[in-house]
C-alpha cells in the first residue's frame, strides 16, 4: 500500500509540473491582469493560483485543449470576478452607445492612454468599475483586440467601445488629480527584527519569533504548518546566497523585499509576514513566483517607491540597509 500512494503521489507531481510548464509562458500576462483587477500585487497572485488550480481540475473533463491564452483568461476574469463580489465591490455599469473607436487606434489620444494604463500603480485600477477595468487592462496593458476583448467579457464589441473610452478617461482623471504624498510608514519593530536576524543568518533568533502554530506559503511550491516543518524552510535559506531582505511596504501591507544581487535596483521578489503579538504567524514567501517583483510598487522604510530610485545613481543593497 505504502508503494502505491507513493506511487499515485509521484504521477501527480509529475501531472502538475507538466501542466505548470504548459502554462509558464501566459502566467505573467494572467498576473498582470488579476493584480490590477484585485488592486494587489500579493491578492492578484492568490487569484492567479486560483485560475490554474481550477483550469488543472478542468482540463480532464475537455475533450480537445481549447486555445491555451484566451481559455486561462477567461477563467481568471471569472475568478477576479468572484474575488471581488467576495469584497462586495461594485460589480456593474450602465453601457453607453459606443464610440468610434478603430481596433489598430493609433491616434496620439489613444497611444497617450495606452502609456498612462501601463504607468499606473496596481491599485489605482480599484477607481474604475470592474468592466472598465477589464476592458483598460486587455486593451492598453496587455494590448488585446477588440475583438478578443469582446469574445472574454461576453460583450459586443460596441459595448468594448465604450466601456474602454470611459475607462480611459476616468483613469486619466485619476492621474491627473494632485494629492498629497503619501508620509513614509514606520514599519513595525518585529518586522525589522526579522529582516535583521535574516540577513545575519541567525536561524535560531529567527525560529524563537515563530508562533507553535506557524503557517508558511512557499507560493506555487508548498505549504507547511508548524514550527518543525517549517524550520527546513530557513535550513534551505541558508544553503542560498542570493538573497537580503530590506523592510518594505506594499499595497499599504509591510512586506520584505528581497534582492538577489547588491547591483540590483528592485527587488526580485518579496515575503508577507502575519504577526500575532509579536510573533511570526505566517509567512508567505514569492521566491518561486519569478515575475511578481516586476511591476510591485515596493517602498523601502523611510525611502521612495522603487520605481523612482532605479533612476538614481544608488540602488540596490545601499538602499536597502
Amino acid at each position: 500500500m505504502t508503494g502505491s500512494h507513493d506511487a499515485i503521489l509521484a504521477e501527480l507531481q509529475e501531472s502538475r509540473q507538466r501542466f505548470l510548464a504548459l502554462v509558464d509562458e501566459v502566467r505573467p500576462e494572467l498576473h498582470r491582469y488579476c493584480a490590477r483587477m484585485t488592486g494587489s500585487i500579493a491578492e492578484g497572485e492568490d487569484v492567479v493560483q486560483d485560475t490554474l488550480a481550477r483550469a488543472y481540475y478542468e482540463l480532464p473533463e475537455l475533450k480537445e485543449l481549447p486555445p491555451l491564452r484566451p481559455w486561462l483568461f477567461r477563467i481568471a476574469h471569472n475568478r477576479a470576478i468572484d474575488y471581488l463580489r467576495r469584497y462586495e465591490r461594485r460589480m456593474t455599469e450602465p453601457i453607453d452607445d459606443a464610440f468610434d473607436l478603430a481596433d489598430d487606434d493609433a491616434s496620439p489620444e489613444s497611444i497617450l492612454a495606452r502609456e498612462q494604463a501601463v504607468r499606473s500603480a496596481v491599485s489605482r485600477f480599484l477607481e474604475l468599475v470592474p468592466t472598465q477595468r477589464s476592458c483598460v487592462i486587455l486593451k492598453d496593458v496587455l494590448d488585446y483586440s477588440l475583438d478578443e476583448i469582446a469574445s472574454l467579457l461576453k460583450l459586443s464589441v460596441a459595448a468594448v467601445k465604450a466601456t474602454l473610452h470611459r475607462g480611459r478617461g476616468r483613469l486619466r482623471e485619476l492621474s491627473a488629480a494632485t494629492s498629497d504624498p503619501t508620509p513614509p510608514q514606520i514599519i513595525s519593530p518585529a518586522v525589522e527584527r526579522y529582516a535583521a536576524l535574516f540577513n545575519a543568518r541567525d536561524w535560531e533568533g529567527v525560529r524563537a519569533m515563530l508562533a507553535d502554530d506557524v503557517k508558511l506559503d512557499l507560493v506555487s511550491r508548498a505549504k507547511w504548518a508548524g514550527r518543525r516543518q517549517v524550520s527546513s524552510y530557513f535550513t534551505n535559506y541558508h544553503a542560498a546566497t542570493d538573497w537580503h531582505l530590506a523592510p518594505a511596504r506594499l499595497d499599504g501591507r509591510e512586506v520584505l523585499a528581497v534582492f538577489r544581487s547588491p547591483a540590483d535596483a528592485r527587488p526580485g521578489y518579496f515575503i508577507e509576514l502575519t504577526l500575532r503579538d509579536e510573533r511570526v504567524a505566517g509567512i508567505r514567501d514569492f521566491r518561486y513566483v519569478s515575475y511578481i517583483g516586476r511591476e510591485a510598487d515596493i517602498v523601502l522604510s523611510g525611502l521612495m517607491p522603487l520605481v523612482e530610485q532605479s533612476r538614481g545613481p544608488n540602488s540596490g543593497y545601499a538602499n536597502a540597509k
